[in-house]
């Protein structure tokens, strides 16, 4: 009989401690930023009396210009993970805008939203053949659509919208006003919203006025996000977490990111990549339409010349910014439209903005110190200076310059996070089928 060798037993390895709430916002580090920014928000708007830094209606404001340029973003997003990049976005959207104006002129808002997403489509398909079939310069493409969809629609105005026969309001820089509008839903409770004929207590309404710290902030923030929303703009909301299930856990959105990394690799597996470009594009001149759209039938009334004030490339921004991922979109298009609503909202507190700034930037300073990192410390002390300096001074911002921020932002974002933004490998170079096999 053989001897049996008594193996000691091991104890299983502890599981790893939990890394708590500090460890959580340091894995999340946009989480955290937001929520600092937030308590200075709050901070400030109690010291300084500045109510509308984070009133309901601000963010209310907020959410429908963001809504634009977040939809812009994600037309980007289809694009350049596809492998594509749409400079066209502006002109897909001046498209939408028409066509939303026309058809809830003609059949109601849903009908004229509906065309704005086929009339971005086809803008959409139009850069398809250029780039995909034709192997144009992606940019001149998209500039050339640009131009193209300022002149066709500009002519559809003039033959439709001028002489004796036009329809009242009309004119050919703009449409008539559309009959209706689309619904716009309060949450019953939080808001103030009815059940049948009975409305229902104003919860987050009352605390917000309180004006407490903190508390009414939050309040005013989550009301925002339920007040007076239209249905629009739930649409809208639900293409994040759509098209963020559709590319990181489908097949297809697999497929199209592999056509905007190695489309010569991904068709070797067997991936049409032409065909799924096509299809990409026209995914993202839809949502550029549908952002047009947006402008014509939500934002306003009516279809108006230059009404997309260069919402197209800001969306582009909002791409790059957000790190061609849909929740980062549209986190970026809340930064680059709160400026925008506050200027609509409360131009009294814009100077305020100027000491949410510097105290953000003397955060960074004492963090720069901490890590000796003597070069950012210099900046961060320079921008702290200069923005308290800036806040003592300043009596109202001019209206001129409230429309600069989002480009702002973006320089920032760019500056400060650009080691970290990674672009599709192969987005904006040619390829033709069969290429490099």
């Amino acid at each position: 009989m053989s001897d049996i060798v008594m193996v000691p037993a091991v104890a299983a390895p502890a599981p790893p401690p939990s890394p708590g709430w500090r460890g959580y916002l340091t894995g999340h580090k946009v989480l955290a930023a937001a929520l600092g920014i937030f308590v200075i928000l709050s901070l400030v708007r109690w010291t300084q009396d500045a109510d509308d830094l984070t009133s309901s209606l601000t963010v209310e404001i907020t959410l429908l210009v963001t809504m634009p340029i977040m939809l812009a973003g994600l037309a980007g997003l289809w694009a350049e993970r596809a492998g594509v990049v749409n400079i066209g976005i502006e002109g897909m959207m001046i498209i939408g805008t028409w066509f939303g104006g026309w058809g809830a002129y003609m059949w109601g808002p849903w009908v004229g939203l509906l065309l704005a997403i086929l009339g971005g489509a086809v803008g959409g398909v139009l850069h398809a053949v250029a780039t995909v079939t034709f192997n144009v310069n992606h940019v001149i493409s998209g500039v050339a659509i640009n131009l193209l969809a300022f002149g066709a629609m500009r002519y559809l105005s003039e033959l439709l919208w001028t002489g004796r026969d036009a329809p009242q309001g009309s004119g050919i820089t703009q449409s008539p006003p559309q009959k209706s509008a689309l619904p716009r839903f309060d949450c019953p409770f939080l808001a103030g919203g009815t059940i049948g004929d009975w409305k229902t207590p104003d919860i987050l309404g009352n605390i917000e006025e309180r004006g407490w710290l903190l508390i009414s902030d939050i309040a005013g923030v989550l009301r925002g996000f339920v007040h007076n929303v239209s249905a629009a703009t739930i649409i809208a909301l639900l293409l994040v977490p759509a098209f963020t299930w559709v590319f990181w856990r489908t097949r297809f959105g697999l497929r199209v990111r592999s056509s905007g990394e190695e489309p010569a690799a991904a068709e070797s597996l067997g991936v049409r990549v032409l065909p799924l470009r096509y299809f990409a594009l026209a995914i993202s001149g839809a949502c550029a339409g549908f952002g047009g759209g947006f402008l014509s039938i939500v934002l306003s009334s009516y279809y108006r010349q230059g009404q997309t004030a260069n919402r197209g490339f800001i969306g582009l921004a909002t791409t790059i910014a957000g790190n061609w991922r849909p929740t980062g979109i549209l986190a970026a298009g809340f930064l680059f439209g709160y400026p925008e609503a506050l200027n609509r909202v409360g131009r009294d507190a814009l100077p305020d903005t100027l000491l949410v700034g510097a105290i953000c930037a003397a955060i960074w300073l004492i963090y720069a110190l901490m890590r000796q990192k003597w070069v950012q410390s210099g900046f961060a002390l320079g921008v702290t200076l200069f923005m308290f300096w800036l806040w003592s001074i300043v009596v109202e911002i001019p209206e001129s310059l409230t429309s600069s921020p989002p480009y702002l932002i973006t320089l920032i974002v760019l500056a400060t996070a650009g080691s970290n933004l990674r672009p599709p490998m192969h987005a904006g170079l040619p390829y033709r089928s069969g290429q490099s096999h």
